[in-house]
C-alpha cells in the first residue's frame, strides 16, 4: 500500500508529459482509499460514512513525500532523510491498536485504536505498510521505473524488470526501435 500512496502522483503523457497527483482533494483521498479497503485493517468505525477533510489529505500528502524520498534513497543506496524518517514514524504511531475483552454486547475481542480519528487510523496503517516495505527484505527489489519520463517505484517479481508497468516497457523498446530505424 506504501508504493500504491507513492504512485499517486505519476507522469500522464511520457517524457513531454505533465505531472498529475491523484490525491488533489478530500474526495480523491476518500475514492483512493475505497480502492484499497480491502488491504486497510477494520479501523474505527466512520471512515467509510465520514468525508476526508483537508486535515486527512494533508496528512496522506505529507507520508506521500517521505515514502516518495525514502524510496529515492533506497533506490540511490543513500542514507535514510532523517525528517522523512520522523514523518513515517509519527504517521505509524496512529495504526497502534490492542484487543481487549467486550462487554456483554461484545462477545469476542475487541479492538481498541489509540487514535480516535479513522482516517488517520488508515495513514498509520499506510504508513506501517511502508515501515515493512522499505525495512523488510522486499526493500533489496524496490526499484524506479527505468522508462524516460516515468516516477513512479516497484518492486521487482522478476530479475530482468525494469519498468513499473508492460506499458512503460513498451514504450522504451518502440523509442528504440524508432532511433535504430532512422540511424
Amino acid at each position: 500500500m506504501a508504493l500504491d500512496l507513492v504512485n499517486t502522483t505519476f507522469i500522464r503523457g511520457g517524457l513531454r508529459g505533465s505531472l498529475v497527483d491523484a490525491l488533489a482533494t478530500p474526495s480523491d483521498l476518500d475514492l483512493w482509499l475505497a480502492e484499497h479497503a480491502e488491504a486497510l485493517p477494520d479501523g474505527p468505525a466512520g471512515w467509510t460514512s465520514t468525508p476526508a477533510a483537508a486535515v486527512h489529505l494533508d496528512g496522506f500528502r505529507r507520508l506521500r513525500e517521505a515514502l516518495r524520498e525514502l524510496c529515492r534513497a533506497s533506490v540511490a543506496e543513500e542514507p535514510r532523510d532523517e525528517r522523512a524518517v520522523a514523518v513515517v514514524n509519527r504517521s505509524a504511531r496512529l495504526a497502534v491498536n490492542w484487543p481487549e475483552l467486550g462487554g456483554p454486547a461484545e462477545p469476542g475481542p475487541v479492538v481498541r485504536w489509540a487514535e480516535p480519528d479513522p482516517h488517520m487510523v488508515l495513514l498509520g496503517a499506510v504508513a506501517v505498510s511502508g515501515v515493512e516495505l522499505l525495512a523488510g527484505p522486499v526493500r533489496h527489489d524496490l526499484r524506479a521505473c527505468a522508462a524516460p519520463g516515468c516516477i513512479l517505484y516497484f518492486v521487482r517479481s522478476h530479475r530482468r524488470r525494469e519498468w513499473c508497468t508492460p506499458g512503460c516497457g513498451n514504450r522504451v523498446r518502440v523509442a528504440r526501435h524508432h532511433r535504430q530505424r532512422r540511424s
